[in-house]
C-alpha cells in the first residue's frame, strides 16, 4: 500500500505560492514497528497556524483554489476528501487561525467552519477575528497585522506552558 493510499496515516499541505509553483509538505505518524529508526518517529507538527487559509473545497469555500487544485468539475468525493475541515480528528494538532472578517477572496466561514469542527473533535484552537485588512491584512502591515502575530505568538507560548 502507497503512501497515498493511508490518508489516516499521511496528510498533505498543499499551498499555491505562485503560478505554477506549489509546495508541498508531508507528514505521517511514524511507524513503531519499522526497523530505520527515523522511519519510527512521526513528523506530526506541534501546532499548526494558518492566516485567512482556504479550508473548504466545497461551495462556501474559495473556487479559484478548488478549481486551481481540483480541477473544474471535481466529483463530490473529491471535495469531501480535500476539505480540511472534513479531516479533523482528536489526532489533529492544535491550531491557531487568524482571518480578517472582511476578507473578500477567502471568506472568514473557511476559518470559522475549521474552529467548529476543531471544537466538535475537542482539539485546542483559537480563533482571532480581525476587524480589517482583507486577504493579505492590508498588504502585510497595520494594526491587524500584527495583532494576528502578537496573539499567535501568546498562543504558541500558552501552550508550552
Amino acid at each position: 500500500m502507497g503512501r497515498e493510499d493511508e490518508p489516516c496515516r499521511y496528510h498533505g499541505i498543499l499551498r499555491r505560492r505562485a503560478p505554477r509553483r506549489h509546495r508541498a509538505t508531508l507528514f505521517d505518524a511514524g511507524d513503531s514497528g519499522a526497523t530505520d529508526p527515523v522511519e519510527r518517529l512521526g513528523s506530526r507538527p506541534d501546532f499548526a497556524i494558518l492566516v485567512y487559509p482556504v479550508i473548504t473545497m466545497g461551495p462556501e469555500g474559495h473556487h479559484g483554489s478548488r478549481d486551481n487544485l481540483l480541477g473544474k468539475d471535481p466529483g463530490i468525493e473529491l471535495v469531501k476528501r480535500f476539505s480540511t475541515e472534513r479531516q479533523v480528528t482528536a489526532k489533529t494538532p492544535p491550531i491557531f487561525l487568524a482571518h480578517a472578517v472582511d476578507d473578500r477572496a477567502v471568506g472568514i466561514g473557511n476559518s470559522r467552519m475549521m474552529a467548529e469542527s476543531l471544537r466538535a473533535a475537542g482539539v485546542p484552537h483559537a480563533l482571532v477575528e480581525l476587524p480589517d485588512g482583507d486577504h493579505g491584512l492590508n498588504g502585510y502591515k497595520g494594526a491587524s497585522w500584527d495583532r494576528w502575530q502578537r496573539e499567535s505568538l501568546e498562543w504558541i507560548r500558552s501552550r508550552l506552558k
